[in-house]
């Protein structure tokens, strides 16, 4: 069994409440089920060292602004939040058997679709482009194996009415008869959705969230560089495509 934890940097908005340059990012990591628990101690014993009460999230890395409410990294210097970001990543390329996957949607083409009409199209959009991929990467790992592989997914918890769109638009996806869409044949059961603070996999997936969407924003690859080795990449090595999907086709 291997589990597609799925978190977001940025939001999806509405048309026209958006600059041209503006991106929505879906960052996804997938766990093998013996190797969570690897990952959860590993967590476990980082927030010990840094004496973390609380979850860690991409946003709390960023400088301290006067005035600003505490949260579980206030109490590191920028040195040590700078160490704690980079043994996270290294922790994701630790294990071979973890894979990335994330999709980078750029807002003002998006919209530029005549199938994308509003900011749920949008979400909804780049939540199949990343399904999709880790569908591929199930049927890639099957005909390795020579077995069944099996997949779940797990996404950050986000609101009740989104989360409820998104459980149905999860179902339409699984049982589709469209052309157009990917036969989920090694995915089982419905979504599942958890606060990000209770997830240790949704974690992390903040931290890759994070990293892609500072590459594609800004052009900054310090952290995209740290854990380049863990996405999902074809035969050559490429992962565009592959573990990093640009949305719309072509983007750059």
């Amino acid at each position: 069994m291997h589990i597609l934890f799925v978190d977001e940097s940025g939001t999806p908005p509405p048309p026209g409440k958006h600059d041209e340059k503006e991106y929505f990012v879906l960052g996804g990591i997938v766990v093998p089920e013996d190797i969570w628990a690897k990952l959860a101690q590993d967590l476990r014993l980082l927030a010990r060292k840094y004496k973390i009460k609380g979850e860690i999230k991409w946003r709390y890395f960023a400088p301290a602004k006067p005035g600003a409410k505490e949260h579980s990294l206030s109490h590191l210097s920028a040195v040590e939040k700078e160490s704690l970001r980079t043994v996270l990543y290294e922790k994701i390329c630790h294990y071979k058997s973890v894979r990335l996957i994330c999709v980078a949607t750029q807002v003002g083409r998006a919209y530029t679709l005549s199938y994308i009409k509003t900011a749920d199209d949008l979400y909804w959009y780049s939540y199949k482009q990343l399904t999709e991929r880790f569908q591929y990467y199930l049927q890639d790992l099957e005909r390795t194996v020579g077995q069944r592989v099996n997949g779940i997914i797990v996404c950050d918890h986000r609101g009740p009415k989104d989360d409820a769109r998104l459980r149905e638009l999860h179902f339409q996806l699984l049982n589709s008869s469209k052309a157009t869409v990917t036969r989920y044949s090694n995915l089982i059961e419905g979504l599942f959705i958890a606060p990000s603070h209770l997830s240790v996999g949704i974690q992390f997936a903040d931290m890759v969230a994070g990293a892609v969407f500072r590459y594609v924003k800004v052009g900054d690859e310090r952290y995209m560089k740290q854990i380049r080795p863990a996405f999902r990449q074809a035969p050559d090595g490429n992962i565009d495509g592959y573990g990093l999907v640009k949305f719309p086709k072509g983007e750059r």
